[in-house]
C-alpha cells in the first residue's frame, strides 16, 4: 500500500514555496524556482481532502506575502503613525487575507477536479485565482508568478499572452516536473515544447514610428514626513526647479514624478509655468500633480505646461492609500486610517492620451501599472507608456524594486518604451523588451536622461488583453471536473 506524506509535510512546503516565489522576483531574480514553487504545491495534492489542500494554499500565500509583500509593514508603522505591536498586527492580517485567495483556490480545486490530467487542471486552476486577486476588493495582482519571467527564456511569451500565460507555463511546467519524477517520461516532451518554442517566436511585435525623443526624469527625493508641511512645499518648489535648470537645451520632455509638488493644480500652476518660462520654447514639461474641483472631488493626476495637450486622472484608486473603505467605520479608530489628504476621486476608465513633444503617452499613475490590461489599453493609442509613482511609502524595503519589475513587463507585454519617474526610486527608462537603459540610483535628488523612440503596432496581448489566457486556464480545468459526486 503507497503511503503519502502527513499533510502537515505539505503545509510546509508550500510554506516554502511561497518563500520561493519571492525569490523569482527582484532583486532576487531567480526565475528558475518558480516551477519547483508550483510543482511543490502540486506535489500531492490530490491525496488531500478539499479542506486540506486549501490549508495548503493558504500556507502559499502566507509564506508569498509574508516574505514578498511584507513592505506594507514600512507604509503602516513609518508613515501611518502606528505603533510597532499594531503595525505587526495589521501586516499579518493583510498577509493571511490575501493567502485566502489561494485557499479558496485550492479548496475548491479539491473538491471539483480529480487527479484526472491534473498537471493540466491545476495550472488553469492557479491562473484561475491569479484572475480572481486581480479584480475582487478592487484587485492585488502583486507578485503574480508569471512576473518574475521577465529575464527568463519564457519571456518571448508576454507579447502574446501576457503575465498570467507566464504563469500558465510556469505552472504547467512544475505540475510536469512533478510527472516526471514520477518517472512519467513524456512530461519532457511539454516541457521542452515550452521552453524551446520561444526561440521560434518573434522578437519585436512593433516599429520604431518616429524619430527618438530626448526625456530627461527628475527624482527629488523629498522626505514623506515632511513633504506636506509648509516647509516640504519650499524644499519641492526649490528642488525640482533646480533639477530642470540642470537639464540639457536638447531636452523635449521632462517629467516630474507623482504629486511632485505637494499642493493642488491651482497652486502649483504659476510655479509650473515660471519653470516652464526658463526652457526651451521646445520642451513640454509634464508632472504628476493633485487635482481639487469645486464639488469636493480630488484626482490624482498628470497634467503638463508647454507643448502639451491634454491630462490624466488616475482611474484605479489604492484603497487605504488614496480613498478609505468603510469610511464611516474605520475613519477615526487608529492613525493609520486617517488620510492625510482627501478621498481621492477615480478618473474614467476611457481616457486620451496626452500628446507632448510630439508623442502619444499612455500614462499609469503609481499602483495602476501592476494591471496588465488597464496599461494595455492605454497602449492600443499610444506610442508611448508613462507612470509616475511615489515610492517612498515603501522606504528601502524590496517593493519598489518589485514594482519597477512590474514596469518592465508592461513594456514587454505591449512593445512599447515606458518612462518610469518616481520620488526617490527607482526612477527609469526601458525599452520595447522590457530592458532598462537608463536607470537612477535611489534615494537621491538626481534626474537621468536618455532617448525613447515612439512605437506603431500592437502585440498580440494589447489587443486582445488577458481574456484569452483566462478561457484557456477555464478550458483547461474542464477534462478534471467531478460530474457526479
Amino acid at each position: 500500500m503507497q503511503r503519502h506524506p502527513a499533510p502537515a509535510l505539505g503545509y510546509l512546503a508550500a510554506l516554502l514555496a511561497g518563500g520561493l516565489t519571492t525569490l523569482t522576483a527582484s532583486p532576487f531574480e531567480l526565475w528558475w524556482l518558480g516551477p519547483v514553487a508550483a510543482g511543490l504545491v502540486y506535489l500531492g495534492i490530490h491525496n488531500l481532502s478539499a479542506g486540506q489542500a486549501a490549508i495548503r494554499g493558504w500556507c502559499y500565500g502566507v509564506g508569498l506575502f509574508g516574505s514578498g509583500a511584507s513592505w506594507v509593514y514600512v507604509s503602516i508603522h513609518d508613515y501611518g503613525y502606528t505603533g510597532v505591536p499594531l503595525a505587526v498586527f495589521l501586516t499579518s492580517l493583510f498577509v493571511a487575507g490575501l493567502a485566502l485567495f489561494f485557499a479558496v483556490t485550492f479548496g475548491l480545486y479539491r473538491r471539483l477536479c480529480g487527479p484526472r490530467l491534473g498537471f493540466l487542471t491545476f495550472a488553469g486552476a492557479w491562473v484561475l485565482g491569479e484572475w480572481l486577486r486581480t479584480w475582487l476588493f478592487t484587485g492585488f495582482p502583486w507578485l503574480l508568478l508569471g512576473t518574475g519571467h521577465i529575464d527568463s527564456p519564457l519571456a518571448a511569451w508576454a507579447p502574446i499572452g501576457g503575465v498570467y500565460l507566464l504563469s500558465l507555463l510556469t505552472v504547467l511546467t512544475g505540475s510536469l516536473g512533478v510527472e516526471l519524477l514520477r518517472r512519467r517520461w513524456w512530461a519532457a516532451i511539454p516541457i521542452a515544447m515550452l521552453w524551446i518554442a520561444p526561440l521560434a517566436l518573434p522578437q519585436q511585435w512593433t516599429m520604431p514610428a518616429g524619430d527618438p525623443v530626448r526625456l530627461a526624469l527628475l527624482q527629488g527625493n523629498l522626505p514623506q514626513l515632511i513633504k506636506w508641511t509648509p516647509e516640504g512645499q519650499r524644499v519641492a518648489i526649490d528642488t525640482y526647479r533646480e533639477l530642470t535648470r540642470q537639464q540639457n537645451d536638447n531636452t523635449d520632455l521632462i517629467i516630474w514624478p507623482e504629486a511632485a509638488l505637494p499642493m493642488f493644480e491651482d497652486e502649483a500652476r504659476p510655479i509650473l509655468e515660471r519653470v516652464q518660462t526658463n526652457l526651451p520654447p521646445e520642451t513640454a514639461l509634464l508632472t504628476g500633480i493633485l487635482q481639487r474641483e469645486e464639488n469636493r472631488r480630488y484626482y490624482n493626476s498628470v497634467v503638463g505646461v508647454g507643448d502639451v495637450e491634454g491630462e490624466y486622472r488616475k482611474a484605479h484608486l489604492v484603497p487605504f492609500g488614496e480613498y478609505l473603505p468603510l469610511e464611516t467605520l474605520l475613519r477615526g479608530t487608529i492613525a493609520f486610517f486617517d488620510l492625510p489628504m482627501p478621498a481621492m476621486t477615480p478618473g474614467l476608465s476611457e481616457q486620451a492620451p496626452i500628446r507632448a513633444a510630439g508623442l502619444s503617452i499612455g500614462n499609469a499613475i503609481c499602483y495602476e501599472i501592476i494591471y496588465p490590461d488597464l496599461v494595455a489599453n492605454r497602449a492600443r493609442s499610444a506610442d508611448l507608456l508613462l507612470t509616475v509613482s511615489n515610492d517612498t511609502w515603501f522606504g528601502a524595503s524590496i517593493g519598489p524594486l518589485q514594482h519597477l519589475q512590474m514596469a518592465r513587463l508592461r513594456a514587454l507585454e505591449n512593445g512599447r518604451y515606458l518612462a518610469r519617474a518616481t520620488s526617490n526610486g527607482v526612477t527609469a527608462i526601458i525599452d520595447p523588451k522590457g530592458s532598462i537603459t537608463a536607470q537612477a540610483p535611489q534615494f537621491e535628488a538626481t534626474s537621468i536622461s536618455g532617448e525613447v523612440v515612439p512605437m506603431a503596432g500592437l502585440t498580440p496581448f494589447s489587443r486582445t488583453g488577458s481574456w484569452p489566457v483566462w478561457l484557456l486556464a477555464g478550458l483547461m480545468v474542464l477534462p478534471g471536473l467531478r460530474l457526479k459526486r
